[in-house]
């Protein structure tokens, strides 16, 4: 399956997109103009791309975007890909997806995506209790893997199911996943897929989902990770687009952006508070 179908699933028509679009509005306008550029400065973010440090190394910044009260990450399309039993094959009930690291296939499936090591830490917050952590909260993630494939649909793997899976979160809200560094194929920014769910029990059931959303990875992460062996093509997909021109993106990623800290060598580890 192409990954140009995806494209076409944020193209279905004004009442398809508009929830989006004012659910981003609403979160403008909690900042405002130019309070919003200064709360960007101060978790530092800066349009579309970071200022290299000098030894190469992603600066980090502060910490993630600290949501206010009533601010939600955007409600975004699974895409065509999401194995949640909405387009075809259903991974959430399956024994063993409930699993930190995602690495690796699980059940009958064998397979060990590549690429340069990714720990992904978020932390849900509940908007409706003063931003705190949501305790006991679970979060489904998925990307796709160094080729830009997903497991379960891409051609090559679809007897795969890596780079999927499901972790509670603890008394802070937060989840932690050992995965890769995904690629970035035609038409779309680098970005990671997530589900949150009120507890493990409705994640595994595919019931009561609270959001789905997508977090994007900053431009210097992405180049210092696609110069080395495996990521060839993904220099030159993205090239060929933008945090700005991105189908999913280009409305605002201010509470999706996330905050990149590592190295190469030593693995890298990306970070984002999730308000819900």
């Amino acid at each position: 399956m192409a990954h140009d179908e995806e494209l076409r699933d944020h193209d279905r028509g004004l009442s398809h997109d508009l929830p989006t679009l004012l659910s981003r509005r609403r979160a403008l306008t909690l900042f405002g103009g130019a309070g919003l550029a200064a709360a960007l400065a101060g978790c530092g973010i800066t349009g579309t791309s970071d200022s290299s440090g000098a030894n190469g190394s992603p600066s980090a910044s502060s910490a993630a975007i600290t949501a206010s009260a009533g601010t939600e990450i955007p409600e975004e399309t699974g895409g065509p890909y999401p194995a949640d039993g909405s387009n075809g094959v259903n991974v959430l009930t399956e024994s063993g997806i409930v699993r930190s690291d995602i690495t690796k296939s699980f059940g009958s499936a064998s397979g060990v995506a590549r690429g340069v090591p990714l720990t992904v830490r978020l932390k849900v917050l509940d908007t409706s209790n003063g931003s705190g952590g949501l305790a006991g909260a679970a979060v489904y993630l998925w990307h796709c893997d160094i080729d830009g494939k997903y497991s379960l649909y891409s051609e090559g793997v679809t007897e795969e199911n890596y780079l999927r899976g499901v972790q509670e979160a603890g008394s802070d809200g937060s989840v932690t996943f050992t995965s890769i560094y995904p690629a970035a194929y035609s038409g779309r920014w680098p970005h990671i897929h997530f589900e949150v769910y009120p507890s493990i029990e409705a994640a595994t059931t595919a019931s009561g989902k609270l959001r789905t959303s997508q977090l994007a990875l900053p431009e210097e992460a992405n180049k210092l990770v696609y110069a080395t062996d495996g990521y060839s093509r993904s220099v030159q997909n993205m090239a060929r687009t933008s945090l700005d021109t991105d189908n999913v993106f280009s409305d605002g990623y201010s509470l999706q952006l996330a905050t990149v800290t590592g190295t190469v060598a030593d693995g890298m580890t990306a970070t984002l508070n999730v308000p819900v």
